[in-house]
């Protein structure tokens, strides 16, 4: 994953161009915050998150909660479980971030995400 200052999101399927953007999909966007990765020695994109985020503890938001992020509008749709595609990254990193992997969404509404956008939400 490489950093990006702004990327397309698309209306239910995902950042254009990652290879989990499926139409249908719980699995579409995946948060995770920035004091996660923190505490546990991971730079942004290394998991292979959509959305680093900062300030907003993402492991506490709730299925069905809405969040304008840029021009998006979303939906948290699921918890993300760690997989063992984190092992790569580093051995025991699955059971070391267990519970705090971050939350997947749905992309109802699509638009441009920019770096620095502000994160709300709206129910």
């Amino acid at each position: 994953m490489e950093e990006l200052a702004e990327a397309k999101v698309v209306t239910d399927a995902g950042v254009e161009g990652c290879t989990h953007a499926r139409h249908r999909s719980k699995r579409q966007v995946l948060l995770i915050d920035r004091e996660t990765l923190e505490a546990v020695d991971l730079r942004p994109g290394i998991i292979r998150e959509n959305i680093t985020t900062d300030g907003l503890n993402v492991n506490s938001m709730k299925i069905g909660q809405k969040l304008r992020i840029g021009e998006t509008t979303m939906v948290v749709s699921a918890v993300c479980t760690p997989c063992d595609q984190l092992e790569k990254v580093r051995p025991g990193l699955r059971r070391e971030i267990w519970g705090r992997r971050g939350m997947l969404c749905q992309v109802i509404q699509g638009g441009m995400v920019r770096c620095g956008d502000p994160i709300e939400k709206i129910s």
